[in-house]
């Protein structure tokens, strides 16, 4: 029998991204983040998430992709890094799909535009191809110290 993984697919600048089901503790729509000074870039701010505070990463600034642009299909995916939940905001994220180990294939050696470490694999789901992605590999170990150290005061 083929093992089957299962997929929140969402998406940035029209192309198709995977993360495993196991990591998404939730996905919310989204709201304003309140802006933290001397925060990366790639930091949007933080919100109020069900009485925890957490920080929310803008992927597009991540990957230097083009700008957000906040739309009604805009969400936020919650996962937790390092006993600690963060953010990422997306274009959309409407769907989980389950795809069979034997239809993800290892990262091409050439791969788009976001750095391939961030990227396991490429799914292949009838005639879509959707980029695999760990979102705790998305942030680098300082980036995930000055995440955790950002403060309200």
């Amino acid at each position: 029998m083929v093992a089957e993984k299962q997929f929140v697919v969402f998406k940035l600048d029209g192309e198709e991204y995977g993360i495993n089901i196991i990591n998404v503790k939730e996905i919310g729509i989204y709201k304003e983040p309140v802006k933290i000074p001397n925060s990366p870039e790639f930091i949007e701010g933080i919100i109020n998430y069900r009485g925890e505070v957490i920080p929310i990463v803008n992927l597009k600034k991540r990957f230097n992709l083009n700008d957000l642009i906040i739309s009604n299909n805009t969400r936020v995916i919650i996962i937790n890094i390092n006993d600690k939940q963060v953010g990422f905001v997306v274009d959309e994220a409407s769907q989980t799909i389950r795809i069979d180990e034997e239809h993800i294939e290892n990262t091409p050696e050439m791969v788009t535009r976001i750095d391939s470490e961030y990227i396991t694999g490429v799914g292949k789901v009838e005639d879509r191809l959707i980029l695999i992605i760990d979102l705790e590999k998305v942030l680098t170990d300082s980036e995930k110290q000055k995440i955790e150290s950002l403060e309200v005061d």
